[in-house]
């Protein structure tokens, strides 16, 4: 199955994702990674990752911390 690659920006102040970008191409991630890294270099609110997945779905579950209402991937990780 082929890796996807997405870029998440989350705004701890607001608490919530302000951009969700699937890439099927590793290289413009990361390019798209450190053009966001750049343009939110001096905002500490921000929070930056790029993971590569089979799917959302997966991203969803083992970083679900940036998304709302999602399930931990294990009830052994709830309030981790």
């Amino acid at each position: 199955m082929p890796v996807v690659h997405f870029l998440l920006v989350y705004d701890r102040a607001r608490g919530k994702l302000v951009t969700q970008r699937p890439f099927n191409d590793a290289r413009k991630a990361v390019d798209a990674y450190e053009r966001a890294e750049l343009e939110h270099r001096h905002d500490r609110n921000i929070e930056i990752v790029l993971v590569g997945a089979d799917s959302l779905k997966s991203i969803m579950l083992t970083h679900g911390n940036y998304f709302d209402a999602v399930p931990s991937a294990s009830p052994y990780l709830q309030g981790v």
